[in-house]
């Protein structure tokens, strides 16, 4: 099973997050469950090219 990192936060009722990797596809949920499903949703329509022009965050190593 292969695990990502993902950033969250409660914001009134709802739990706000999304991928590390991709910052730019937010979603919400109204339970930290909800949350996680609708997460792993965004990263299959990542992967799969369902989402067009896809922008990651990647590491450089300089010096």
């Amino acid at each position: 099973m292969e695990k990502i990192k993902f950033v969250f936060y409660q914001e009134n009722d709802l739990w706000v997050g999304w991928l590390d990797e991709y910052p730019d596809y937010r979603t919400q949920g109204t339970t930290l469950d909800e949350l996680k499903e609708h997460l792993k949703d965004i990263y299959e329509d990542l992967n799969n090219g369902k989402i067009p022009h896809v922008r990651k965050v990647g590491e450089l190593a300089v010096g």
